[in-house]
């Protein structure tokens, strides 16, 4: 089976921001099509039966209530190029499975790992609650559950680290993240770094982070994708 074979849904997918899954996918949000509506951390975890207090997704609402200078419905991303304010602006924020991801970098017991197929993973047995990949990571990806209970209390640490794993398991059976599927306005976009670098063009769309961060979740040359569009 050749990688595209690999990387193509079967069957249909209920959204169409999920472009292809599996080996070197992306999650990656479209901050123009963000309503803020919550479905995609229902969505996360009803599938993953996650407890109240333990979010792989959440939404991050800037400038809430307030229009920017070109009215309410401006477009946000060129906003920003210009250095304006763009406004209420709504970002589903969750693991990225980075490229360059400080994460890993900083993990002092490699319980964190950049997979062959592009997945960034935790091993729960290596995790010793330290909290440097929740100071590393510039998305707020990492999330500790466990911190003020139990063992987590009696030795001290931060708990067990968990984050949204990319739904790897539905993508290794050709479907979308749970998340990304069930988005009521294709939010979420899933795909190859050159699939969501044309999908943001043909919306008259873009990124709302900067280069820096840009470089860190697609890596330098794939980052250049997106510059290409502007």
């Amino acid at each position: 089976m050749t990688q595209q074979e690999q990387q193509e849904p079967a069957g249909d997918v209920m959204s169409q921001g999920v472009m292809s899954t599996g080996e070197g996918m992306r999650i990656f949000p479209d901050v123009e099509a963000c309503i803020d509506c919550g479905g995609c951390v229902v969505a996360c975890k009803r599938t993953w039966d996650r407890e109240i207090n333990n979010q792989r997704i959440d939404i991050t609402t800037m400038a809430e209530g307030t229009a920017g200078p070109q009215g309410e419905n401006a477009n946000k991303t060129d906003r920003l190029v210009a250095g304006e304010n763009p406004g209420e602006t709504s970002l589903p924020m969750q693991c990225y499975h980075c490229e360059n991801a400080p994460c890993v970098s900083v993990c002092p017991t490699d319980a964190l790992q950049k997979e062959d197929d592009g997945f960034v993973t935790v091993t729960e047995d290596l995790c010793v609650g330290c909290q440097y990949c929740l100071s590393g990571c510039p998305f707020g990806a990492p999330q500790f559950p466990d911190s003020n209970e139990g063992t987590a209390q009696l030795f001290g640490t931060g708990g067990i680290m968990d984050k949204c794993t990319g739904c790897r398991e539905r993508q290794a059976a050709a479907k979308g993240p749970a998340c990304a599927e069930e988005c009521a306005t294709d939010a979420i976009l899933v795909g190859g770094a050159g699939e969501i670098a044309d999908e943001l063009e043909k919306r008259d769309s873009g990124s709302f982070f900067n280069a820096e961060a840009m470089e860190i979740i697609f890596g330098e040359d794939d980052a250049q994708l997106f510059d290409d569009h502007e």
